[in-house]
């Protein structure tokens, strides 16, 4: 039986992330990807007056004639959303965590997708693969995906961008759209996503906090790393120590964003504590426009 705090919870979330699709971001969900997709289906023969660059040249060599590839538009897409609940998702400030933020923000692109008649799946991901909740429609089924999300108590610490990615592949046979958010506290993904966006339509959303770049002057404290548990002493009313803290936070940032540079992806970067409806639907905005 789900406890009755979880079920308020579950009720609160499916009310505020309902409303804000049905009054901000149903139409820009539906510019940016509805009916944009294009699945294979077969070859046929080129024909005069095919478009040259469908042709499939690994069966025109086989045939020594040329083939084309024939794709037919999908109607109905599949969302999938991977979710890092490491240990680095409890941070926050301004009364919302990182988690509690990347749970509304996970509702809100879930009923945006069913709202669109199309399937919305689930990935929950730490240094290990915590929970896989295959696609589906329905709200009932994304009330079951918000009630994971609440109640996930993960076993790992870490964050492992990698194996995620590879799990999504060998798991999601079907071309889908994938959300993956994270706070992306981790530097091994780069050529791992690179193949993934291959075989997915791959958007990157970075949940960032902002004591994770500034360091506000309380005196002497102690901070742990949550994903490694080290604990280091830290004197916030040091000018020097604060700025030191500050400038790797930016370097970390500045390699991050590079990753993203080189892969040619526009990461949509949201905060705790603040709207995240405005980045979502600026994103879906210039992403239908350049459909």
């Amino acid at each position: 039986m789900i406890p009755i705090e979880l079920v308020k919870k579950i009720k609160r979330i499916q009310i505020q992330t309902a409303h804000r699709v049905d009054g901000m971001l149903a139409g820009e969900y539906l510019s940016a990807f509805k009916g944009r997709g294009m699945e294979f289906e077969e070859v046929r023969p080129y024909q005069p007056g095919d478009d040259v660059r469908t042709i499939d040249w690994n069966v025109t060599a086989r045939h020594g004639e040329p083939f084309v590839k024939l794709f037919r538009e999908e109607r109905e897409l599949t969302v999938m959303q991977l979710v890092d609940v490491s240990a680095s998702q409890g941070l926050g400030c301004n009364f919302q965590t990182k988690r509690d933020l990347i749970t509304e923000l996970s509702s809100t692109l879930a009923f945006s997708a069913i709202k669109n008649n199309d399937k919305t799946g689930l990935i929950m991901f730490s240094d290990g693969i915590e929970k896989f909740v295959p696609p589906k429609k329905g709200s009932r089924h994304v009330l079951r995906c918000i009630r994971e999300l609440l109640h996930c108590h993960p076993m790992g610490q870490g964050t492992d961008i990698e194996n995620a990615l590879n799990y999504l592949n060998r798991t999601v046979k079907r071309r889908s759209v994938t959300f993956l958010i994270s706070d992306f506290f981790d530097q091994r993904f780069e050529k791992t996503l690179r193949v993934a966006s291959k075989k997915h339509d791959i958007i990157p959303i970075i949940v960032n906090d902002q004591r994770e770049f500034e360091m506000p002057n309380v005196g002497l404290i102690d901070l742990k790393d949550s994903e490694t548990g080290q604990i280091i002493s830290f004197d916030t009313g040091s000018r020097r120590q604060r700025e030191q803290y500050q400038q790797r936070s930016l370097q970390q940032k500045t390699m991050r964003d590079q990753i993203f540079q080189r892969l040619k992806m526009e990461p949509i970067q949201i905060f705790t504590g603040e709207n995240y409806i405005d980045p979502l639907r600026e994103y879906f905005h210039r992403r239908g426009g350049k459909r």
